[in-house]
């Protein structure tokens, strides 16, 4: 299948409603069946094999770990554990309040840099438009419109070509993004490098922290042990380069005892201030509650990072828009010069 894994949107909106219907009473059943009503055609097979899996005995995390990666995986532990603690409605609301959160980032993200891109597209409609003109229009004197961009294209065919090469540059973004997600040839390992970059750095490094912490707390507050929470915290981060901490995480646990943010250490994957408050955080209170307040304060600081970020994408866009607009000016008054002085040359 194309969509091989629920989306943070989808499983917000189904954790939403499991934990409300629960919390009402509702049975389980009942609310697996409604559920096959809701979402893509793969969310809706994926819920009807979990359907029929508890009807037949499993349950409903065992149900949903059938269904290899479709289900996040921070939702299948903590479902098993809200299962084995009596609180499955409790655990997916909290659920449900983390995919929201993750949602509202990613909006405001996308919110904060539509207008640019959208002056992006409507530049390169520009484009295409005098591209397409001088090849139907013919000068007064004959032959072809002058090439005013300098690009050689012309008409509908320059236009077609005009939006492949646009194409190609999108598809190598893409596959750039694509790869470094798949973490093709280990390439996640230059993340310390991508932290050193002014402003970018510090805000990606602040809301991968964010969903650590906060995946932390929702583990450790469900009951799950140490080691257990931070993996699947590490996990949650979605980077391999990260996800690589968790054995020496639990050697650190074992074999040497160590705290939470002595274990955190050993891994050389924290910043030291952030070590710090996850010290200070155990100091002031249980594991559960002092980092579900540290989870709270880097949520904060991930709103004002995502800002930051998308300050940085709106200012490259907009600095592309400015110079495409810089070139043509320039390149305008060339062809409006040469013009000029070819006319002065024949008097």
């Amino acid at each position: 299948m194309f969509f091989r894994r629920m989306g943070i949107a989808a499983a917000g909106g189904f954790c939403r409603r499991m934990g409300i219907g629960l919390r009402a009473g509702a049975d389980l059943l009942r609310l697996l069946q409604s559920e096959t009503q809701y979402g893509s055609p793969p969310q809706r097979e994926a819920i009807s094999h979990v359907l029929e899996s508890v009807k037949a005995g499993f349950q409903i995390s065992d149900a949903m770990k059938q269904r290899g990666n479709f289900f996040p995986r921070l939702m299948v532990s903590l479902t098993r554990v809200g299962e084995s603690t009596g609180k499955l409605e409790r655990t997916f609301l909290t659920l449900a309040a983390h995919f929201e959160q993750q949602v509202a980032l990613r909006r405001l993200f996308l919110t904060s840099i539509a207008w640019p891109v959208i002056q992006l597209v409507l530049g390169l409609g520009v484009i295409s438009i005098v591209i397409y003109l001088m090849g139907i229009l013919t000068p007064s004197t004959g032959g072809q419109m002058t090439d005013i961009l300098g690009f050689g294209l012309r008409g509908g065919k320059g236009v077609l070509i005009f939006w492949g090469y646009i194409s190609c540059v999108a598809a190598v973004l893409w596959s750039l993004y694509y790869g470094y997600r798949q973490n093709l040839g280990g390439v996640q390992n230059i993340v310390p490098l991508l932290y050193m970059i002014p402003k970018f750095g510090p805000s990606l490094q602040t809301i991968t922290l964010s969903r650590f912490t906060r995946t932390l707390s929702l583990a450790l507050g469900a009951g799950l042990d140490p080691i257990r929470s931070v993996k699947l915290s590490l996990d949650s981060t979605d980077s391999d380069y990260y996800r690589s901490g968790g054995d020496q995480f639990e050697t650190a646990i074992r074999d040497r005892g160590d705290t939470l943010a002595g274990g955190l250490r050993g891994t050389d994957l924290f910043p030291d201030p952030f070590l710090h408050l996850v010290e200070v955080a155990e100091m002031s209170g249980t594991e559960s509650e002092s980092i579900d307040h540290l989870a709270v304060e880097y949520e904060e600081r991930a709103k004002m990072a995502m800002r930051t970020l998308s300050g940085v994408a709106t200012g490259v866009i907009w600095l592309a828009v400015a110079g495409t607009l810089i070139f043509f000016i320039f390149r305008l008054a060339s062809v409006y010069l040469g013009a000029i002085n070819e006319a002065a040359g024949l008097n």
